[in-house]
């Protein structure tokens, strides 16, 4: 019991800012644009209006949906952080081991991750008071947001 109790005070010692994570989401953000800006570079480049590209983005969303789960499940599974949580010096672990999240676990965190981005960030808003800053998809996937 005891045992917890230390491990535990420990997690919560090295916890990730709010800040440092949504610096990292921003980032995480642009990396996932670029890559559907590269598959439908020919298409977004041929439009000439803000209004026509607009469209054509939202009838792709799903697209740069797909690019965000594979992109979050693909990295955190294998390192613990994307490539935006690895420039701010934070990864997402297990919040029972420590140990990397496994694909099932990274994957269902990075589908409910995006569900709320699509929903007005509803499932990040978890996070905001919270005594281990676990946002909605944190919670599901029991892990939790630490200082690398």
């Amino acid at each position: 019991m005891e045992h917890n109790s230390l491990q535990e005070q420990n997690l919560s010692n090295n916890l990730a800012t709010i800040g440092r994570r949504s610096v990292a989401f921003v980032i995480d953000d642009f990396i996932a644009s670029i890559f559907f800006i590269v598959i439908f570079y020919e298409q977004i480049a041929s439009y000439t209006d803000m209004l026509s590209m607009m469209s054509f983005i939202q009838q792709n969303i799903w697209v740069l949906m797909a690019i965000k789960v594979i992109y979050h499940t693909f990295f955190v599974a294998t390192n613990g952080a994307t490539l935006g949580k690895y420039i701010v010096k934070i990864k997402v672990v297990n919040e029972e081991s420590g140990e990397l999240l496994s694909w099932s676990m990274a994957f269902v965190r990075a589908l409910v991750r995006t569900a709320g981005e699509m929903l007005f960030y509803i499932t990040f808003i978890f996070s905001f008071g919270d005594p281990k800053r676990q946002a909605l998809h944190d919670k599901l996937a029991k892990s939790v947001v630490v200082n690398a």
